[in-house]
């Protein structure tokens, strides 16, 4: 089980990396871009750590509002769970 979440989490944080990469590449290039709210969720399954590292990696999303307080509710929301599961 724990291999399987591992795994998990590993899985989801390389696929936000890989889309805030592609958002990163369609914005320069004037192409559609990948809507928010699914970069948001991707961070919300828990890729937010991927998030926080494509935004510093690739520079993007950096001070776009409201969407860097989303993911920072989403970080702090997730923070707390895991800290909760912990302290069983």
């Amino acid at each position: 089980m724990l291999a399987a979440a591992f795994a998990w989490i590993l899985g989801i944080n390389l696929w936000t990396i890989l889309r805030f990469w592609q958002d990163k590449k369609r914005a320069i290039a004037g192409a559609r871009r990948i809507p928010e709210s699914d970069l948001l969720g991707l961070a919300l399954i828990g890729g937010s750590p991927g998030a926080f590292a494509a935004r510093h990696l690739f520079r993007h999303k950096t001070r776009k509002q409201p969407f860097s307080t989303h993911l920072m509710l989403i970080a702090a929301t997730q923070a707390g769970i895991a800290i909760g599961l912990f302290a069983l």
